[in-house]
């Protein structure tokens, strides 16, 4: 049998991040890797509970097909989490925000069609355009996020910008007040529709971060939550509010590509969450991921020093952003740090356009204090031995260049 791919298939590439992910399954690998929260921060107890009440209760509508809009009491709980006033028709639930990227790109995009991001951008949003076949297009970003003078530039035709304001993922930054001011009001004046993605936003360290570009302008964006970080990733669950001029068709897209969101696991979560428990829960995520990011903050300038890495200090979220020494490439060095017991992702599968081969992400959140420790050192002595090999070839090649 000759099966023939349609053209978008052609196009499709498994995701770097699962792939490495294999790799960390061989005894002995430390991983930080995967964007995985940690399961201590699971609250099985409290599920076990909400399990058993919602089949006590109303265990045949919880086990029967439902409406594509989602389960009404968790759709009214997602709006009382919002800082701005939110109508729970505008919020579609989703079955994990993944979907709600895959929806956003079947709905506005056509091929061809300018999609802008920033610089780095998530990888998983990326994956999910892609099947619409767009033409990504990188916005020039700094530590405060996307560089406002190049977004508008690159606006003319752009279908919309997709931002992650909150703990970025890859880097770990927060667009700050000022900057999210400007884009508000510079996406505004465009006409460019903004794609809000905030799964991280309620993990933040010290001091909540400002108050979403969506709250600026709701009828200018489409914003992405999830319930993947705060209580747990394998309910998949997420949600997306949307303005009311375009929720219809994002729901139409939602009945083609699944129906529903699993009915079960919505009572679960709306159960789970009655009496303020997420205001009870999330503090304590905050408190171990501030930490997990201490130590590997201490352990990096301890192993790194002298070695010209430079790295960031997230705020909040997941991950830590780190830039190689000049001619150490993250690609060739992950091998090295393999064989060494300690896994990364790449830094340039973040990247829509040409990106820096000497950036990496690592994530602080799934490993103990000791693996960190541990990791951190193999990853230095990897770079050593990619530094000492590139030493060596550039003798090797002078040598070459001029015989004796």
């Amino acid at each position: 049998m000759h099966w023939k791919l349609a053209a978008r298939a052609e196009k499709m590439n498994p995701s770097v991040i699962r792939e490495i992910l294999k790799v960390t399954e061989r005894p002995g690998i430390i991983s930080l890797a995967g964007g995985l929260p940690s399961p201590k921060t699971f609250p099985i107890s409290a599920f076990a509970e909400a399990c058993a009440n919602v089949l006590h209760k109303d265990g045949q509508a919880a086990l029967q097909y439902a409406a594509s809009e989602g389960y009404g009491p968790l759709r009214e709980a997602v709006c009382d989490m919002l800082p701005w006033k939110v109508d729970p028709a505008q919020v579609l639930i989703t079955t994990g925000s993944q979907q709600g990227l895959d929806l956003i790109a079947k709905v506005l995009l056509d091929p061809g069609s300018r999609v802008l991001v920033e610089t780095p951008t998530y990888l998983g949003a990326l994956q999910a355009f892609s099947p619409m076949e767009p033409e990504p297009v990188s916005v020039a970003s700094d530590d405060e996020g996307v560089v406002v003078e190049d977004l508008v530039a690159k606006s003319k035709d752009a279908r919309f910008v997709y931002l992650l304001p909150n703990f970025q993922n890859p880097t770990g930054r927060t667009m700050t007040e000022e900057r999210r001011a400007a884009v508000s009001e510079a996406a505004a004046k465009a006409g460019l529709p903004i794609i809000e993605d905030n799964p991280y936003g309620e993990l933040w360290f010290d001091e909540a971060p400002p108050l979403p570009l969506t709250a600026r302008n709701p009828e200018g964006c489409i914003y992405l939550g999830s319930f993947s970080k705060v209580l747990a990733p394998g309910l998949r669950l997420g949600f997306l509010v949307a303005p009311k001029a375009i929720y219809p068709k994002l729901l139409q897209a939602k009945q083609a590509a699944d129906l529903h969101t699993p009915s079960f696991n919505q009572r679960m979560v709306s159960e789970v969450m009655k009496d303020g428990f997420l205001g009870r829960h999330v503090p304590t995520i905050r408190a171990l991921y501030k930490r997990q990011r201490d130590v590997m903050l201490a352990a990096l300038t301890r192993e790194m020093a002298g070695l010209q890495v430079e790295f960031n200090k997230p705020n909040g979220g997941m991950f830590l952003w780190l830039r190689l020494p000049p001619g150490v490439d993250s690609v060739a060095l992950l091998p090295k740090a393999v064989d060494r017991g300690v896994a990364f992702v790449p830094g340039l599968p973040f990247y829509a356009g040409e990106g820096d081969p000497r950036t990496l992400r690592l994530s602080f959140v799934t490993a103990s204090d000791e693996e960190i420790n541990t990791a951190i050192a193999a990853l230095a002595d990897a770079i050593r031995e990619q530094l000492a090999h590139g030493a060596a070839a550039e003798v090797e090649r002078q040598l070459a260049a001029h015989p004796s």
